[in-house]
């Protein structure tokens, strides 16, 4: 099976090795091995309910789960084959769409400080702030902004680099963890499953001409996401390339990556005080005495 800390990013220069990592046959993963990758999936996601109850009940640690992505890699797909495991009681998914123009007149880290769960509970961004310095890199975006001249300089995404990672520290410091996915997909994938959209009527919601605005700025993009995964991967916050290509594998590492998560917290239900059990031992036997006379009533 594939070892998901392959896929791992901690430090600068580690991304040169993965970038071209797209597939199943990059990763060195045979695709006749299809069948136990997916049995391992289910597996994992298993794991993952009973470790989320446990999660939930110690409410001593959150998690952050960060899905950034070229359209068309599998997003939206993933985040609906976790959630279905998952009690979505201790789940929020938050999409990070376009900025509203609330957003835009606050910092960039606003909306996601906004989004952050509480302990005890998982949250899935669906992109992230991460888009404040892709999108608004790939497009020079940064020279629409409402800021002070002094602010908008050419050391702009170096000082978010660092704010970012600087915020990311600040969360795990404060018992979050925040799990960096992205998922890498080839520009010929990409084009299979924008066809696809376009072919069937039943996906055709899916697409939009504004995708096909973006699949110019492919390579583009390709450089900027080497330059932001080198610059905020950390060993308490790596980032995790994972092949996009094949669905069922990404999946699998996707399920991995969290169960090796939950692992590392290691969650467990709290243990009750001695004052604690020797009151559910009181009420138990008001319970049971409760039974007693019911029955008593009843032969009544």
């Amino acid at each position: 099976m594939l070892n998901v800390e392959r896929l791992c990013v901690k430090k600068d220069g580690e991304f040169e090795v993965l970038h071209e990592c797209t597939s199943a046959k990059n990763a060195g993963v045979n695709k006749q091995e299809r069948a136990l990758y997916e049995q391992r999936t289910q597996q994992n996601l298993q794991k993952l309910a009973m470790m989320q109850e446990k999660l939930y009940a110690d409410g001593k640690e959150g998690v952050v789960v960060i899905l950034q992505a070229m359209d068309a890699a599998g997003k939206d797909g993933a985040v609906k084959h976790v959630i279905g495991a998952l009690n979505p009681q201790g789940v929020d998914v938050v999409s990070f769409k376009q900025p509203t123009k609330e957003e835009l007149a606050h910092d960039y880290l606003w909306r996601a400080v906004r989004a952050l769960p509480t302990r005890g509970k998982i949250a899935i961004f669906n992109r992230s702030y991460y888009e404040d310095v892709l999108v608004v890199q790939v497009h020079h975006l940064e020279k629409t902004y409402r800021m002070a001249e002094r602010c908008i300089d050419d050391d702009f995404f170096e000082k978010r680099y660092r704010q970012i990672v600087d915020f990311e520290r600040y969360l795990y410091e404060n018992s979050y963890r925040v799990v960096k996915i992205f998922l890498n997909v080839s520009k010929e994938r990409q084009k299979e499953r924008f066809l696809e959209r376009i072919d069937d009527p039943a996906k055709n919601w899916k697409f939009s001409q504004a995708d096909l605005k973006e699949r110019a700025h492919f390579e583009s993009y390709q450089k900027v996401y080497r330059d932001v995964i080198d610059a905020t991967a950390k060993r308490d916050t790596p980032w995790y390339v994972v092949p996009a290509d094949q669905k069922w594998l990404a999946r699998y590492c996707i399920s991995e990556i969290l169960v090796n998560t939950m692992n590392e917290i290691n969650p467990e239900f709290p243990e009750l005080s001695d004052e604690e059990k020797a009151g559910l031992a009181q009420c138990r036997t008001l319970l049971t005495a409760d039974s007693q006379e019911e029955k008593e009533k009843n032969k009544k």
